[in-house]
This record gives C-alpha cells, structure tokens and sequence, in this order.
C-alpha cells in the first residue's frame, strides 16, 4: 500500500513498501523507502521527464521452488513492472536510466540475501540493456532513500547501525560468602 503525505518543501511523499511499482511524471512527488537486504530500482527518463521506483525482497525464486506463480516480492516480476509501466507512459527502453540501492547484508550469520538481490539487479540492467547511472549497493546497514522521478534525482542516506545494547555488569560481592566445595 502506498501512503502519501506532503512534506515541507511542496512535495508530495509516496511511500514505496515491500513488493510495490510507482511511476510518476509529476513534477510535485517524491518516492520514498527504507532498504535492508532489499533492493530498490529507480529508473527515469531524463527526455520524458518519467521515474518510477520499484523495491523487492528477494530476487528470484530458486529452483526447489519450480513453478510459481507470480509473486511481487520477487525482483524477476518488479523490475518488468516498473519497465513496462514506463514503456506505457511513453518512455523509449534505450533512454532508461537507472540507479540502485539496497542488498545490504544486516545480519553475518545469516544467509547474504542482499547481496544475491544486488547482483540479480545489476545482472538484470546489464540483459536489458539499462544504463546504470548509480549504484550504492551492499555492506551492513540500512538505507533511506529518496526519488523525485520527474527529475531522476535521488538521495540516498545510510541510516545507523544497530544500537548497541548496554548490557548490565555482573560485579562479585565485595565480602565472602562462605566456602565452596568443588567435587
């Protein structure tokens, strides 16, 4: 679901959540979204004036998964979405321009999904012949980043790493207690 809201500079923020495609040629919007492990493609047209931005969790189902059906989590779907929707608002395939942001790996012991997405995304730009304009892509934090498509300007802000957890200090007794008898 995307949600809209103005900010303070005029514009109007639409929130790119998990699984969703918004493309805009107005000239008053910017996209917004949060990124761990998943990738967001913002592609415009700097002639038509046309962006649109895409964010997806993984990048495609693997092969245990056979045959599934469509599902907009996958990157496979959302970046023919958000292509296709561009081609609908007049833009020429060869004048697409891309940037990508996200596959951060945010947990070490964990699979590195972000980087799979990463690598998925700039494999796909590169068999579609996609100019990729910019990239920030992988390491260990999240990421915020913020799309005005009619323009292709994007900023891009690492948000911290997680918060150290302050963890109590077990002191020993100042005195003895007794003694203890080890078997």
């Amino acid at each position: 679901m995307t949600i809209q809201r103005p900010v303070s500079d005029g514009l109007k923020r639409l929130s790119v959540m998990q699984g969703n495609v918004e493309i805009s040629r107005a000239t008053d919007v910017m996209m917004t979204t949060v990124l761990g492990s998943c990738v967001a493609c913002c592609m415009f047209d700097p002639v038509m004036r046309v962006g649109g931005m895409n964010h997806f969790l993984l990048s495609e189902p693997g092969p245990a998964e056979g045959s599934v059906k469509v599902d907009e989590h996958y990157g496979v779907y959302l970046m023919e979405v958000l292509i296709n929707g561009m081609l609908s608002q007049g833009v020429r395939k060869q004048s697409i321009k891309a940037h990508l942001y996200g596959g951060a790996n945010l947990h070490a012991n964990m699979q590195k999904i972000g980087s799979a997405n990463a690598q998925f995304a700039q494999d796909f730009l590169a068999r579609e012949n996609i100019q990729l304009f910019h990239m920030d892509l992988g390491g260990t934090t999240a990421r915020r980043v913020d799309f005005i498509p009619a323009q292709g300007r994007v900023r891009c802000r690492v948000l911290k790493e997680q918060v150290e957890v302050a963890r109590p200090v077990l002191q020993r007794p100042a005195t003895d207690r007794g003694d203890v008898e080890l078997f």
